[in-house]
């Protein structure tokens, strides 16, 4: 493996187990990605189970999912990476996972507003505890390339510094793999603390 891509391999491999450790990737669930170059990102290959990623784990593909090596398979969400990617160039790594929390609160809301929390802070923009920000809720959809194109249309019209999928799990992104799994940390800790909160009022 070259230098060029050992580092971010290495990066999301260890992003990988905390997640696994924290519940937030369950079976072959969720994908992670990386930039390489303007038109290039590692991303992980189908099928893995995040939790125990190694080197051959990930395959190099194009901004429009296509892997360099065509006996490979990209994530089935492939897409997903690359429309964050194409809409913002400072962006550096994408990461998705299937928590509990964020699977059961997109189930019920169309978006999560997260009020008032420290962890606010890991978020783009924001430099108090004081401040509130809408997370969007997208229906789920097994044409990805459409799903994509909503994501996109949406994020034309409304900043937003991440996003959930209904029942199905959160992307997250950052200029680099640890900045993505700082804001990945930051919100799932939000989303349990809005879930057990909704526990309570029942």
């Amino acid at each position: 493996m070259s230098l060029e891509i050992s580092r971010p391999a290495r990066d999301m491999i260890a992003a990988g187990q905390l997640f696994h450790q924290r519940g937030w990737v369950p079976a072959t669930g969720g994908n992670f990605s990386a930039r390489l170059s303007s038109d290039r990102m590692l991303i992980t290959a189908s099928g893995w189970h995040k939790g125990e990623l190694d080197d051959s784990a990930f395959l190099v593909a194009d901004l429009d999912g296509a892997p360099e090596d065509r006996n490979r398979k990209a994530s089935y969400e492939t897409l997903l990476h690359c429309q964050v990617y194409r809409f913002d160039e400072s962006v550096g790594s994408v990461l998705h996972t299937h928590s509990v929390a964020n699977t059961l609160l997109s189930r019920r809301y169309e978006s999560i507003r997260l009020a008032g929390y420290e962890l606010l802070k890991l978020l783009p923009g924001i430099a108090t505890h004081d401040a509130a920000v809408e997370i969007p809720v997208f229906e789920n959809d097994q044409d990805i390339q459409r799903l994509a194109s909503r994501v996109n249309d949406h994020m034309k019209k409304v900043a937003m510094p991440a996003y959930l999928i209904a029942g199905h799990g959160l992307y997250a992104w950052g200029s680099t793999v640890a900045q993505a799994r700082h804001r990945v940390e930051a919100l799932e800790f939000m989303f349990e603390c809005e879930l057990r909160e909704l526990e309570n009022k029942r």
